[in-house]
């Protein structure tokens, strides 16, 4: 009976939503559209594109409604199924889809418990070697190892080759850096250009020669300048075998400052590249120069087709410890996999050094005496003393055998009888007679050595692919079907190559230029989106304009200007000064051309009439503007007219998003109205031209927009009295501010009162500095300290010094002194309010929103950094709070992942380093308090409860690395980040020892705020005739809270430079950590398990195929179809090869 009557209320419930639901629908379709007053006149073809839009709309509203039905009859069904089971049972998560704006947002909170079982149930499987104890074990203490400094004395006997012969591929290679001492184009016009061609020629000579190409930036750059008799040669080499592309991006990327999304696109533009004009996939990773390696590019190896991989810049006490274990080569697989889904065999290279001198065997004096390039009369000599002899018949014999017991002592560290020796170094093989010296010598080593059978050897230039195929075959030819290999987890950062050298310098250096890369990153990941979707439109509307417009050929050129950037010579800093602006004036360029993109695709989008979209002119222009490379980006400040003029709101996000937006105006009597021209609440603020000046021209207007998963939003703003503006108000102590203008300001002197600022979420205290010391969380109470502190680092008083990319502290950090009161300025506002304290080299800003939702639960933290006349210093933000979070501390891969990480005692300070790409954390069994960044930057937990980032470095001096110069050319940086403090639940600390850990749900939407914010754009000039609808909204309903939309990138055509139909539709499915506060976190989406369906994922456009693809696009399963539904694991990057209609 009781059951009874629960079924009936239920029933009621459905019915009163479904009729309350078509209310709405009718109420937001007539709304959406109204006649502006000066919007009269249109064309009978805009009336009828009008229409249209109104249908589709309605159509939304009915999805979204049948979305809401859907959900509350799975509600009832799991209510009544937990009625019979009883208590025991959990509750049953809405659909996809439930996050529907029409929905309360306490309903989007609902996460289904089986989306939480991977997060704790990771980390129970065990590696054979787990990177964390391998800290644990290695006692760092550098004993000389003999000739093999860093290593050990390699022993073995000549009869342990009688059975298996040992089989050895020397395999000629040429490191080319896309810029480092030269540009770019200076390398490939002075160096690149000469290594290829004489490729062509010299690997023609003679079927035995190889030789394998990494970089596809130079690849393509000489591809374009050479004719089609050379083109042919080239596929003949590569068809044959003789030439091997290996891993093909772009550039051989940065590991530790690149973000996931960067990494994944200069991949797919060198992947495209390749099978477009030569037709091959590449199938091994090479990655011989970047400063540490991460997981996280094993894993987009892998996810890519990839088999096996090779690394080699490792710390040296790492090195021997896994020789010693002969552990050099292994299976990396992912700290969080479950299973061996993510293994990629991966070879780590022994020695100091990709050189000649260091690849052949332990010994670099005999090694270099095999690089022939350095035969006496040479500019190119041997450091050791010894130089390399030309081979014939009369030392062929002794030459041999010096070279073999090399080889033999190498083996020894590995356990196959196969051998890998690399041949080459930076820019080698240039000449001509290069080639030969090579080539020839070692030729001649190789048909002798074969012919001795007391060698027990066979010899041959090889592949990197040659090697692996060996070593497969070699590990498959076991007796047990285990492979002989172990499993390896964890990353290989922070990377020392001697002494207490460790390259944690570069994690920051150069801040200015890896805040511009992820700016520009959302830039493209916005254009990309948007042009595709406008794309569809024009095909479908026909029009010409858009269609035959050179978008696609900027979009490319961003593409691989964010591409090249990641190098690991760039992202960095660490190239020379003229190199530095020659990469910022890449992004710089390709800036300019998205923000042309962004607002013309929108434009197409959001017209109601498309037939009337014309592109000789920019219409919608976006708000933020940047004069040079080298300058801040700055708010353009929008001239108001009674005139109204359309403002654009982009949402990149992947769900419904409500944020704050902010834009300048020309006047204080602003008037700003939604599409259906009801005005809209906004706060305005003083915009300062000093600490204590404000501007009499342009005023910051800021209000609250509710907009669609990846749509635009319209209102228009104009000039006009009847303003609904809530003035901030302004306390200023320790200056004095006379012009007050129009807003309410207070001169203070000094106070023994705290400054306060809170929301309904957190109170914040600061002291008389301004800098923030307490945090109040107002669900439970409880006050904690978070204290702000800034700090210096000296550079080490020994020979060697900080540089690029050492770090070489004088030790622990100096407190950041001043000598009075820095000026501090309030700002209380409607809408959010703030505390700016202005330092001589730190304008500081912590600024709380006081919304609900996402944006008002963490604090946002803004610091202008000026150290342009420092000597030899280093600066520092160190938050310092009462968390017990003692030696551990846990830092993101790449945007990708989280690393836990140990302070360890026993290593120097700078070792205890590492780098952020978005985000660091610390924690204890009550909470946990995380850093979000918008930049890469390094990061340490030197202390319990303590997280500190280096905010940017003027050093005078090289440090030694080849750069030959120090890095003193420091700009005016800006630095964002965000501060989240969380209230955990129910924690085992035992866990906390696990090898991985996951941001909550709301850090993971908090970052992805941060770094894709809303993008603004305003009409240029107001024009009469043009109309806008009130809203584009491209997906149905949100995407579920864990799935992210990395990328959706149009395919280029294969018969031409222009674009095809199809795009890569990259998704990729978050875990995050459940134990945390349910308060409301105002997340308007929902958990599904990771499964969306394909007809209910685009509102606008329908899937005319959907194709699951590698992650990029090199190759599709076999039995690859048309898909009906998306399902993705915890963790996964997956791409699908999309067309929209």
């Amino acid at each position: 009976m009781k059951l009874s009557r629960q079924f009936t209320v239920f029933g009621s419930a459905i019915f009163c939503v479904v009729i309350f639901s078509l209310y709405l629908m009718l109420d937001r379709g007539h709304l959406d559209y109204p006649k502006s007053p000066r919007r009269e006149g249109s064309f009978p073809q805009g009336q009828l594109s009008m229409l249209q839009e109104k249908i589709d709309h309605l159509e939304r509203l009915l999805a979204e409604n049948n979305e809401i039905i859907s959900n509350i009859r799975d509600s009832v069904i799991n209510l009544s199924e937990s009625v019979e089971d009883g208590p025991k049972s959990s509750r049953g998560g809405f659909g996809q889809g439930a996050g529907s704006p029409l929905l309360p947002s306490k309903l989007s909170l609902e996460v289904n418990p089986e989306d939480c079982l991977f997060a704790s149930q990771s980390g129970s499987q065990k590696s054979d070697v787990q990177m964390l104890d391998v800290y644990s074990l290695i006692p760092f203490d550098n004993p000389d190892g003999g000739v093999w400094k860093q290593g050990f004395d390699i022993t073995y006997q000549n009869n342990e080759w009688d059975t298996k012969p040992l089989q050895v591929f020397v395999v000629p290679h040429s490191h080319n850096d896309p810029g480092w001492l030269k540009t770019f184009e200076d390398y490939f016009r002075e160096k690149t250009r000469f290594i290829l061609n004489n490729m062509v020629v010299k690997l023609s000579e003679d079927s035995r020669r190889t030789f394998i190409w990494p970089e596809i930036s130079y690849f393509s750059r000489w591809w374009d300048t050479i004719d089609s008799q050379k083109k042919d040669a080239v596929k003949r080499l590569l068809e044959n075998g003789q030439l091997e592309i290996v891993t093909g991006g772009w550039v051989m990327p940065d590991e530790a400052a690149a973000h996931y999304f960067a990494l994944i696109d200069q991949l797919i533009e060198g992947h495209q590249w390749l099978e477009k004009n030569l037709g091959v996939k590449p199938r091994s990773g090479w990655a011989i120069d970047p400063f540490g390696h991460s997981p996280t590019m094993a894993y987009l190896l892998k996810r890519a087709g990839f088999s096996h991989m090779l690394i080699q810049r490792v710390h040296y006490a790492v090195k021997k410890h896994f020789a010693l274990g002969k552990t050099l080569e292994f299976f990396w697989r992912q700290n969080w996999d479950l299973g061996s889904a993510t293994d990629i065999f991966c070879h780590m290279m022994p020695f100091y050094s990709y050189d000649i001198p260091h690849t052949c065997g332990p010994d670099p004096k005999i090694c270099c005496q095999f690089d022939f390039k350095r035969l006496p009369g040479g500019i190119l000599g041997c450091p050791w003393g010894v130089p390399p002899e030309t081979i014939f018949n009369g030392n062929i014999q002794s030459r041999s055998r010096l070279l073999l017991d090399q080889y033999r002592k190498k083996s020894k560290l590995f356990r196959t009888t196969v051998l890998l020796v690399p041949l080459g170094d930076d820019f080698r093989y240039r000449e001509h007679s290069e080639w030969d010296y090579q080539f020839k010598n070692y030729q001649l080593l190789f048909d002798y050595m074969n012919s001795q059978s007391k060698y027990n050897i066979k010899i041959q230039f090889g592949t990197l692919s040659d090697y692996f195929d060996a070593v497969d075959k070699e590990d498959a030819t076991r007796q047990n079907s285990q492979s002989m290999f172990p499993v390896l987890s964890g990353d290989f950062f922070t990377y020392a190559d001697r002494d207490d050298h460790y390259w944690s310098g570069y994690f920051t250096s150069r801040p200015f230029y890896k805040r511009m890369d992820r700016i520009l990153e959302s830039y493209l990941r916005a254009a990309e989106i948007l042009y595709y979707f406008a794309l569809q439109q024009a095909q479908k509307y026909k029009i010409s304009k858009f269609l035959s417009s050179s978008y696609y050929m900027a979009l490319t050129e961003a593409r691989r200007n964010l591409g090249l950037f990641q190098h690991h010579d760039a992202i960095t800093g660490t190239a020379k000064d003229w190199v530095v602006v020659d990469y910022g004036t890449r992004l710089f360029h390709s800036f300019i051309n998205l923000r042309k993109i962004i607002g013309n695709s929108a434009l197409l989008l959001i017209l109601k009439d498309k037939y009337s979209y014309d592109s000789t002119d920019t219409v919608l222009e976006m708000d933020l503007t940047q004069k040079s490379q080298s300058s801040l980006p700055r708010k353009s400040v929008i001239k108001l007219s009674a005139e109204p003029r359309y403002l654009v709101i982009y949402n990149p996000s992947e769900q419904d998003r409500k944020s704050m937006v902010s834009i300048c105006v020309s006047s204080p009597t602003v008037l700003l109205s939604s599409a259906s021209g009801k005005p809209v609440e906004i706060q305005m603020s003083a915009v300062w031209d000093t600490a204590d000046n404000i501007s009499k021209t342009a005023y910051e207007i800021s209000f609250l927009a509710q907009m669609p998963p990846l749509g635009l939003k319209v209102y228009t703003i104009s000039e006009s009295r009847s303003s609904h503006s809530h003035l901030a108000e302004y306390a200023l102590y320790n200056g004095n501010i006379e012009d007050k203008g129009i807003f309410k300001m207070e001169n203070i002197k000094s106070t023994e009162e705290d400054i306060t600022l809170e929301n309904s979420f957190i109170k914040l205290q600061f002291g008389q500095s301004g800098l923030m010391e307490k945090m109040i969380n107002k669900e439970d109470g409880r006050h904690h300290k978070v204290q702000v502190q800034f700090s210096w680092y000296g550079t080490s008083s020994k020979r060697d010094k900080s540089g690029a990319y050492l770090f070489l502290p004088d030790g622990e950090a100096k407190p950041y002194a001043y000598t009075t009161l820095p000026r501090v300025r309030v700002q209380r506002g409607r809408f959010y309010s703030d505390v700016t304290c202005f330092f001589e080299h730190v304008t500081h800003r912590v600024r709380l929103y006081n919304i609900q939702g996402i944006e008002g639960q963490s604090v946002e933290v803004s610091n202008i950094v000026d150290i342009r006349r420092v000597y030899n210093r280093e600066i520092a933000m160190r938050i310092s709070s009462s968390i017990d979070s003692q030696n551990r501390f846990y830092t993101d891969l790449n945007g990708y992942q989280i690393q836990p990480r140990r302070t360890m005692s026993k290593l120097p300070l700078q070792a205890n380093v590492y780098p952020m790409t978005t985000m660091a954390y610390i924690q204890d069994a009550k909470y946990r308090l995380t850093l979000l960044s918008a930049q890469s930057l390094g990061v340490s937990s030197l202390e319990s409860g303590q997280i500190e980032v280096i905010m940017d470095r003027r050093l005078m001096q090289d440090d030694n690395r080849g750069l030959d110069q120090g890095v003193h050319d420091n700009k005016i940086t800006a630095n964002l980040f965000r501060i989240l403090l969380e209230k955990r639940t129910v924690v085992n600390m035992e866990e906390e020892k696990k090898s991985v850990s996951y941001p909550s749900l709301l850090s993971h939407i908090t970052s992805s705020f941060l770094n894709h914010p809303v993008f603004s754009m305003t009409e240029k000039i107001p024009v009469p005739t043009l109309q806008l609808l009130g809203e584009f909204s491209p997906l149905l309903s949100s995407l579920p809270c864990d799935i992210h939309l990395v990328n959706l990138r149009t395919i280029e055509s294969q018969e031409n430079d222009k674009p095809s139909d199809e795009a890569a539709l990259i998704l990729h499915r978050k875990v995050f950590d459940c134990r945390f506060s349910s308060r409301d976190t105002g997340l308007l989406c929902s958990t599904t398990q990771g499964k969306i369906l394909v007809q209910k994922l685009f509102n606008k456009f329908t899937v005319a195929s959907l194709v699951p693809s590698s992650l990029s696009l090199m190759h599709s399963r076999p039995d690859a179809r048309n898909i009906s539904e998306i399902n993705l694991s915890p963790m996964e990057i997956s791409t699908f090869r999309i067309r929209l209609r």
